[in-house]
C-alpha cells in the first residue's frame, strides 16, 4: 500500500524553528516530485514547496522564500522541510504529496495544483504561538 506520512509538526513560539518531515512506504520518493502544501482555518490549501523527481530544482510559495527550506534524504526515503523565522501566519495543517507528471517532475510546473499530485499524506498541525 503506497502511503506518505508526515511528522514533525507542533508547538512554536514565533522566531523558531520547525523541520517537517514526509516519509514513503511501499514507493521511493526519488521516482516523485514532492511537494509540501498547508492549510490554515477558514483558508484555502496553499503550495509552500516543491522538489523534483529529476532533483534539479526546488521552488517555494512567496511567503516561505527565504525561511523555508526543501531537501530530500534518498537513505531514509524522506523529504524535509525545515521551517525558519515561523510567525502566525504559518500556522496550518501541513501536507505532503507525491507526484509524476512530467512538467511537474523536471520542473515542478504547476506545483500548486493539487490534482498534479497522486498520493497525499494525512497531514501535520505546525501552531505558531506564544
Amino acid at each position: 500500500q503506497l502511503q506518505l506520512v508526515e511528522s514533525g509538526g507542533g508547538l512554536v513560539q514565533p522566531g523558531g524553528s520547525l523541520t517537517l518531515s514526509c516519509a514513503a512506504s511501499g514507493f521511493s520518493l526519488d521516482s516523485y516530485t514532492i511537494g509540501w502544501f498547508r492549510q490554515a482555518p477558514g483558508k484555502v490549501r496553499e503550495g509552500v514547496s516543491c522538489i523534483s523527481g529529476s532533483g534539479v530544482r526546488t521552488v517555494y510559495g512567496d511567503s516561505v522564500k527565504g525561511r523555508f527550506t526543501i531537501a530530500r534524504d534518498s537513505a531514509k526515503n524522506t523529504v524535509t522541510l525545515q521551517m525558519n523565522s515561523l510567525n502566525s501566519e504559518d500556522t496550518a495543517v501541513y501536507y505532503c504529496a507525491a507526484g509524476q507528471g512530467s512538467d511537474l517532475y523536471y520542473y515542478c510546473s504547476g506545483f500548486v495544483l493539487e490534482d498534479e499530485y497522486d498520493h497525499w499524506g494525512q497531514g501535520t498541525q505546525v501552531t505558531v504561538s506564544s
